[in-house]
């Protein structure tokens, strides 16, 4: 399953060069082109996926098990002591290219970067009466 107009799957093919580091049967990791830091990396299913629920369980299995595997291997050798990894799953969500893509982004205490926390301006107020009941929505959806 792949998308012959998609960056991503143009280098799961083969078709588009890529600084490769590691893969297995269902994902693909590699330098990304555009790195915000040394040694950003992308993770990306071998199989044209938009979001992240939209994955099988081979798949999400598959690519979160390099993007463990990475991080450890790349904070070590990059020599950083964290790292932020990164989803951005859906256009509304800033994501760029329309195939699920993990960033792992090495990570040192005077880079610039913040929290997640740093990225919105714009922040819902909610009370502790709506909170629980978005908490109660969420779990009657996902146990009906």
């Amino acid at each position: 399953m792949q998308d012959i107009n998609c960056i991503f799957c143009k280098i799961v093919s083969g078709k588009l060069k890529a600084r490769i580091i590691n893969e297995n049967d269902y994902a693909l990791a590699f330098l990304d082109a555009f790195p915000l830091t040394s040694g950003h990396t992308l993770v990306v299913p071998k199989a044209h996926y938009s979001k992240v629920q939209d994955m099988d369980k081979e798949y999400s299995s598959a690519v979160f098990s390099i993007t463990c595997r990475i991080a450890a291997i790349l904070e070590s050798t990059v020599r950083v002591s964290a790292s932020t990894i990164a989803v951005h799953n859906g256009r509304d969500a800033g994501q760029e290219v329309p195939h699920v893509h993990i960033h792992i982004v090495p990570r040192s205490a005077n880079d610039g970067a913040g929290p997640i926390h740093s990225m919105f301006n714009s922040k819902p107020k909610l009370n502790e009466e709506e909170m629980d009941k978005l908490a109660d929505k969420l779990r009657k959806t996902l146990n009906s």
